[in-house]
């Protein structure tokens, strides 16, 4: 299995950055090789949401689809990503996201995966921290379109 975690501090609020990382219909527009996304259900479970979810990720030759099952802890500023359906064998990922001295946010992020394809997991291994890097960074670059730079104090 592959696993990549990391925690950044950034100039924006716990709100904003739950709400951003939320909106998996927006993906698209600015996640590196996301190329679709569809959103299946959003369903009250009482302390959280639930949202069904296609992807398409796509990356030079490679273009696959999958379905994930993303819980939504509004109260916890909390976001889960289980896999249900596509390329894996199991992919699972956490965001979570906690107000912080200076008006700033800690945002924390891990995922881990393993695709069915043992010559695709081990290409995955390759790239896969370089793109994991990439991708935070795509939502931090998301959050300066949306919110623009704040000093943090």
């Amino acid at each position: 299995m592959t696993s990549h975690s990391e925690t950044r501090v950034l100039p924006y609020s716990a709100q904003q950055m739950y709400d951003l990382v939320a909106d998996v219909a927006r993906y698209p527009e600015f996640l590196p090789w996301t190329s679709a996304a569809r959103i299946r259900s959003v369903t009250d479970r009482g302390d959280h949401e639930e949202m069904l979810a296609d992807l398409v990720v796509s990356f030079k030759l490679f273009r696959e689809s999958f379905a994930s099952r993303v819980r939504l802890y509004p109260e916890q500023k909390r976001i889960e990503t289980e896999y249900i359906e596509g390329p894996f064998k199991q992919m699972q990922s956490v965001w979570g996201f906690r107000d912080v001295a200076g008006g700033a946010v800690e945002v924390s992020f891990s995922t881990d995966f393993e695709f069915r394809n043992r010559l695709l997991q081990k290409a995955a291994g390759v790239f896969f921290f370089e793109a994991m890097r990439q991708v935070v960074r795509a939502f931090e670059k998301r959050a300066q379109q949306l919110y623009g730079v704040r000093p943090t104090s």
